[in-house]
């Protein structure tokens, strides 16, 4: 499944504006909105995910997904690129780090659950890795946590500070 922000015109695609914009059309649109399911508020979460499951429906969550990856030494302009197209092509991530050899990226996941999250999150560096010309490393690192013990770990001082500046930059 290719990822890409909505509307958005496949790259290297020839012709007028109007015939890029007839394409752009075609396409079906998807929201960067959490579900209709998921809830902001945790004191309409018990509630709701009671009457989610009295109905058959799944409940999303967020989650916050690290995932590091390494290998053989790249060109650290390489890696940039790669990590730059991949931000262009998955537009939830929030913020990547790299080296010659490693790199972390962070982002926000909604999934069902844990198990739902860490697939994704599996996945992603595979599916990504042609498209935007990522380095052959493999993944050596992942973790997921939902939302109230990223911002509990936050507000405890623990771990990693919010993702700012959002984007690519070397560690």
């Amino acid at each position: 499944m290719r990822r890409a922000r909505p509307g958005a015109v496949p790259r290297g695609t020839k012709g007028s504006a109007h015939a890029r914009r007839a394409k752009a059309e075609e396409r079906a649109l998807t929201s960067v909105e959490a579900g209709e399911d998921f809830d902001e508020e945790r004191s309409r979460e018990a509630v709701s995910r009671t009457d989610a499951r009295r109905e058959g429906r799944a409940v999303s969550k967020l989650w916050h997904i690290t995932l590091s990856v390494s290998g053989a030494e790249t060109p650290l302009t390489e890696v940039r690129r790669g990590l730059e197209q991949l931000a262009h092509d998955h537009p939830f991530l929030l913020t990547s780090r790299y080296a010659n050899d490693h790199a972390e990226i962070r982002y926000w996941e909604e999934a069902r659950d844990l198990h739902d999250a860490a697939a994704v999150a599996l996945r992603l560096w595979g599916e990504h890795r042609s498209s935007a010309k990522l380095p052959p490393w493999e993944i050596v690192g992942l973790e997921v946590i939902d939302r109230e013990t990223y911002h509990q770990r936050i507000a405890e001082g623990y771990g990693p500070p919010p993702a700012a500046p959002v984007g690519v930059h070397p560690f």
